[in-house]
């Protein structure tokens, strides 16, 4: 992967999103919700925040009942999007489809 903390061009974050098909882009973030029960959610918040430990980069997480958002960022970037964003919104598919959550239209 390139260097995680540089902030993407347009047409790299273009080309980037085709790769994770469900996430948006919201400004300098990208964002997707899943559908799950709340005790399921809680569940899926720990597994994503054991990984984003291991990977030095987190989403901002919104818990509500029967649903959760994920919210990527690269703060260290200027709140811009990276590489490190996208590679992290794969992690976190993966992770909510283990988990059996339904992707949701924001």
């Amino acid at each position: 992967m390139a260097d995680a903390s540089v902030p993407l061009t347009e047409d790299k974050i273009d080309a980037a999103l085709r790769e994770v098909p469900g996430w948006r882009r919201e400004g300098d973030e990208i964002t997707r919700t899943f559908g799950i029960r709340y005790h399921g959610g809680v569940a899926l918040i720990v597994h994503v925040a054991d990984v984003e430990r291991l990977v030095s980069h987190h989403a901002d997480i919104d818990l509500r009942w029967g649903k959760v958002r994920f919210a990527i960022t690269t703060h260290d970037a200027g709140h811009r999007l990276t590489a490190a964003d996208f590679d992290l919104a794969q992690r976190i598919d993966a992770i909510a489809k283990a988990h059996m959550a339904e992707p949701l239209d924001d």
